[in-house]
């Protein structure tokens, strides 16, 4: 055979170069030939020396280990996990075996049948996200029953699941990642991944649902109505191959019978339940030091074992500091080192622990805000239902003065297309820079980092705005309300007598308005819209000057990012939009995007 092509078929080959890193979608209904098409391409891997990681959530893929007639030895590569593993697998050991595929470039299957579904999506999701952290080299990966990983329709725990899988499929290329994915039910694999898929290779397929999956991806990369309607009719092993972009082709091809054993066919009726005698012999002593070293290297690393240690350290410690306080026991600088650890490595494993803290933090100051709140929801109430008393039996917009749609009114609510405003450039002003100083001797009396919330709250007050909620606050200085620096900020300029608090509203006190930076010319709305845009950078206020101008009609996600000269589906549309709406300049009205109304006051033009 020649060493420059995968060969899958008496008449089907093509180049091996860049094999490892394409995304391939196998398609089939069971016993049509779907899981021989993908153990012939990881023998055609094997014998090129590509490495590759086989996913088998049902055990159906021991069989490369031997050869087809179970007289001799198949391919050398090891099995963790499963009926037939060499080396056990734990639930809690994606991580780990992430790394030995990494460091070591072993070619192996990871065989999960065993396990129960909330540890097979525990441990896959460990080993996706560390393998596409840190791989670098061509690295294929053949994932078994997809469906079940990637469905159409995850549950809650799949779907950080499905993100992780998605992430390899979209993106793996640029990290040496290439996938197989193989299902034999393609209605029920997610369709933002199947249509991300470069290759595909169609079997037999009956079921309508899954004929109509297909369809969809054969409509969304160009059509072929020759493939569809022969789909039903094909021959075992027999399948359409179809890839639009790499290989440039889309042909009828037969794909050739495995020359490993077929561990995934269906049984058959035997009175030997004796094991297959002449697997492989993998160097297994090897594969369990490298396991073993690996394990003992991500032990060292956890923090949780340096913590335990750190407590049996600070253990020692107090026990000789009662026997001999003068004298040092000698751990001090051990422990310091061992928290410097600690502390590199929760940055190193996504700071978890530091993120539940700040979020339980956040969560205690949320509930205590709620109380305050509901204290003037009842005023808030009165006034709404005030607004519908005066308005009953009229619909609103139905009669009297037309209602009118600011520029850019999108179509559907206004019967035109979305077209920004244009407007003035944006003279930004950020707080406190247009504002009168108070007397000098007191200029000093507030640390400027406290002093963005007197100047916000001087600011409000300009307009008529005596008393403020904390989102508003925050939002204008550029704070998350529920964040740290700005409760510690409040909390001190409260202890020193500067804002106070009213039915949960902030204001200012006497000596709070003596301190602050009051506004020299009068507030207007422009102003106000300067002032916040000024907290963001340039990449944001893309956005949010796209909703003011629009306010206050609502956006699609796709209207927005389109006025905005972006992607909706790019990372950065998504993290600003984030940004945004956390630090309240915007929010959802019925899924749909809306410039918040702390921006439009009443009473401010």
């Amino acid at each position: 055979m020649r060493s420059d092509v995968i060969q899958l078929g008496p008449d089907f080959s093509f180049k091996a170069e860049g094999v490892s890193t394409q995304t391939f979608g196998i398609l089939a209904l069971r016993g049509a030939g779907k899981s021989n098409a993908a153990a012939v391409m990881a023998e055609e891997m094997y014998r090129l020396g590509l490495p590759f990681v086989v996913v088998d959530p049902v055990g159906s893929w021991w069989g490369l280990r031997s050869s087809g007639d179970g007289k001799t030895a198949g391919l050398q590569i090891p099995i963790f996990g499963g009926r037939h593993g060499d080396v056990p697998l734990e639930k809690t050991g994606g991580q780990v075996i992430a790394d030995l595929v990494v460091d070591e470039r072993v070619s192996c299957i990871l065989d999960i049948s065993e396990m129960s579904e909330g540890d097979k999506i525990r441990f896959l999701i460990d080993f996706a996200e560390r393998l596409y952290r840190r791989n670098t080299k061509p690295l294929h990966l053949f994932l078994e029953e997809a469906d079940d990983y990637c469905p159409q329709r995850p549950m809650r725990e799949q779907a950080r699941l499905l993100g992780a899988w998605e992430r390899v499929v979209r993106r793996g290329r640029a990290r040496g990642l290439g996938m197989t994915m193989i299902t034999q039910r393609s209605a029920s694999l997610n369709k933002n991944v199947l249509t991300q898929i470069e290759t595909l290779f169609v079997l037999r397929t009956t079921s309508p649902q899954d004929r109509k999956a297909i369809a969809a991806w054969v409509e969304y990369q160009g059509q072929s109505k020759e493939m569809l309607e022969s789909l039903s009719g094909l021959k075992n092993g027999e399948a359409w191959v179809w890839s639009p972009q790499w290989l440039k082709i889309i042909k009828r091809v037969q794909i050739r019978r495995r020359e490993t054993f077929d561990s995934g066919a269906t049984p058959k009726h035997s009175t030997d339940d004796r094991p297959a005698a002449t697997m492989a012999d993998v160097d297994l002593g090897k594969v369990q030091k490298l396991m073993t070293a690996t394990i003992e290297r991500a032990k060292q690393e956890d923090p949780r074992e340096l913590r335990r240690q750190i407590i049996e350290l600070r253990k020692d410690l107090a026990a000789a500091q009662k026997t001999a306080p003068a004298a040092p026991c000698g751990h001090e600088e051990q422990i310091e080192d061992l928290e410097r650890e600690v502390t590199r490595l929760n940055v190193d494993w996504g700071g978890a622990l530091a993120f539940l803290e700040t979020s339980i933090g956040a969560i205690r100051r949320a509930l205590d805000d709620i109380g305050a709140r509901n204290a003037v929801a009842g005023s808030e109430l009165e006034q709404l239902n005030g607004f519908i008393v005066r308005n009953r039996g009229s619909r609103i917009g139905s009669t009297g003065a037309p209602v009118k749609y600011p520029p850019g009114t999108p179509p559907g609510r206004a019967g035109r297309p979305f077209v920004p405003a244009e407007r003035p450039p944006i003279a930004i002003t950020p707080i406190g820079k247009r504002h009168a100083r108070p007397d000098s001797s007191l200029e000093d009396a507030v640390p400027r980092s406290h002093r963005r919330l007197l100047d916000g709250l001087a600011w409000f007050a300009a307009f008529g705005q005596e008393t403020v909620s904390q989102q508003a606050l925050a939002g204008l200085c550029g704070m998350s309300w529920s964040g740290g620096a700005f409760q510690k900020y409040r909390s001190a300029l409260k202890t020193s007598g500067y804002i106070d608090y009213r039915n949960g509203f902030l204001l200012l006190t006497e000596a709070g308005r003596a301190v602050a930076h009051f506004p020299e010319d009068t507030p207007t709305l422009s102003a106000l819209h300067d002032s916040w845009l000024s907290v963001f950078p340039n990449s944001h206020r893309k956005i949010l000057v796209v909703l003011i101008d629009a306010f206050p009609q609502s956006l699609s996600q796709q209207e927005v990012a389109t006025a905005a000269g972006m992607e909706v589906s790019g990372g950065a549309f998504q993290k600003y939009r984030s940004k945004l709406k956390t630090l309240g300049a915007i929010e959802y009205v019925d899924g749909l995007l809306k410039a918040s109304d702390l921006l439009f006051p009443e009473g401010l033009q």
